[in-house]
């Protein structure tokens, strides 16, 4: 077994900051990626030939092993304080599975310090799965990745078939989760954006987690425009939450030149208390290392008071995910 990582004290890696303003002591908290164990655990995707279509195309190099140790290690020379694990597509059949797979990997190891479990809101299970993570500390929040048009032209304005955001037996599962106390992990591209804000104003005691920054995919001028108009009505909505991660364009180079355009909308739509950094690692692995994604966003948020710095890198993601 291996020895558990020394715990950071959040407060004081928070004041080393403040009284240094040295980058290299800006405290992170990692509010999305993943672990898995492909000898001992079943995750079809990653495990299953054929591989299934990818966003980033070709993933055969994420397909192994990643640990506690591997995440700490790629994440040098940044100071990582927290970590929020992101479910990562285990075997549907046991949606449980992967939690309680994950509490005992923090028991043991230290780490992640939060979670956000695999939850189908539209199954008959979903009252034992919601109840079976009562019992789990470290499950704060859920994901579902509703039923999405594959591209903007494909979305209509009516979009609402079985497992979408509209549809009514999704949606009486999704009404379960403020009283399960769970926040819900929203991952659907932007030309969904309407379906989400009815979401949002209709269960207002939920808060929504938008994972991937709404994947802002093409960077042309006008697909850049539309996805800002988008985030912007989700902004709109005082329960929404952005998560500025999985931003990797496949075939470019994850630079501040590539990310500035997002980066910049998100904080102006969000502000800097509603927004949170993230690696989504190692999945991002394919477009950029660790390192240099959040090389990247210190670069872009540097002109930024420490304290909104903070909120970015660290305290939102604290907040929310009770990490203190």
């Amino acid at each position: 077994m291996s020895a558990p990582l020394a715990p950071i004290d959040l407060p004081a890696a928070r004041r080393a900051f403040l009284e240094s303003g040295d980058d290299r002591l800006l405290p992170i908290v990692d509010a999305h990626h993943h672990f898995w164990d492909l000898v001992r655990n079943p995750h079809p995707w990653l495990q299953t030939l054929p591989r299934i279509p990818f966003r980033y195309g070709d993933y055969e190099a994420i397909c192994r092993d990643w640990l506690p140790g591997d995440h700490a290690a790629a994440a040098m020379p940044h100071k990582l304080v927290r970590s929020v694990l992101m479910e990562g597509e285990w075997d549907s059949s046991d949606p449980t599975g992967e939690a309680r797979w994950v509490q005992d990997l923090a028991e043991r190891h230290g780490t992640p310090h939060a979670m956000a479990a695999q939850a189908w809101l539209d199954r008959d299970d979903l009252p034992e799965v919601l109840a079976a993570y009562r019992a789990l500390p470290l499950v704060r929040s859920v994901r579902h990745k509703p039923r999405c048009a594959a591209s903007r032209e494909q979305h209509r304005e009516d979009w609402a078939p079985p497992g979408s955001m509209r549809c009514a037996r999704w949606r009486d599962g999704y009404a379960r989760l403020a009283g399960a106390g769970l926040m819900f992990e929203l991952q659907a591209p932007w030309w969904h954006a309407a379906e989400a804000v009815e979401l949002a104003r209709d269960f207002p005691q939920t808060t929504i987690i938008v994972n991937h920054a709404a994947l802002p995919s093409q960077r042309d001028a006008e697909s850049l425009a539309a996805w800002a108009r988008a985030v912007s009505r989700l902004a709109d909505c005082s329960n929404v939450y952005m998560k500025i991660s999985g931003l990797g364009v496949p075939g470019r180079a994850w630079t501040a030149e590539l990310q500035r355009p997002v980066v910049e909308v998100l904080l102006a739509a969000f502000g800097t208390d509603r927004c949170m950094f993230a690696s989504n690692y190692p999945v991002d692995s394919l477009t950029g290392d660790l390192s240099i994604i959040f090389g990247v966003f210190k670069t872009l948020t540097r002109h930024l008071e420490p304290g909104a710095r903070l909120a970015l890198f660290c305290d939102n993601a604290a907040r929310l995910y009770r990490l203190s």
